[in-house]
């Protein structure tokens, strides 16, 4: 149910833009945003750290696209977002215990990722940061050179399925690389 709540945003962009137009959707984002981070603080009593950063620069980039009317601000939210996080996951290389991959992806799933070792996270944790450098660049590629309905089709549908198939990807290599229990090394 959590997941279909984070699409929820997006779901109701992609509805408003395609019944009326940019400012419309951005708005409606924006209003869905707040729904989402309400729902988030009702359920458990505080709101999740990358809600409220999304929610936070859909609100000042929305509010910048509104006030001057001007798309291009919308556009640049999602490429802002993606390299803000891969700069957290460069950092948390140097800084910290674990790595922002391990600490996410050991959340999502403890005992699928138990036995990793430091190596291994700091190679996902790296491939996290060429990643969300790549994503936040194909973004402005998509929004400067393609007709506004394909990035809108872009922000929705490919940066969700290029995500989902990283994170498959990056779980393929984490469980390839887990070390042996101890029962099963002796």
């Amino acid at each position: 149910m959590q997941t279909l709540l984070e699409f929820a945003p997006l779901i109701a962009f992609l509805i408003a833009y395609q019944l009326a137009d940019i400012y419309v959707a951005t708005t409606t984002l924006m209003i869905a945003m707040v729904a989402l981070l309400g729902f988030d603080f009702a359920r458990t009593r505080r709101i999740p750290p990358m809600h409220g950063i999304s929610a936070g620069l859909v609100l000042l980039f929305g509010s910048a696209t509104l006030l001057l009317h001007d798309e291009r601000f919308i556009v640049w939210k999602p490429t802002v977002f993606f390299w803000a996080l891969g700069v957290a996951f460069l950092g948390s290389m140097f800084v910290g215990e674990r790595t922002l991959a391990e600490r996410f992806m050991s959340a999502a799933s403890p005992d699928a990722f138990a036995r990793i070792a430091a190596p291994a996270w700091s190679k996902v944790n790296a491939a996290w940061v060429a990643f969300y450098a790549a994503m936040g660049g194909a973004n402005l590629w998509v929004a400067f050179n393609l007709p506004q309905n394909i990035w809108v089709q872009f922000k929705v549908f490919g940066i969700t399925l290029a995500t989902l198939v990283f994170v498959v990807a990056q779980s393929i290599y984490l469980v390839r690389h887990q070390t042996p229990a101890p029962d099963e090394a002796a």
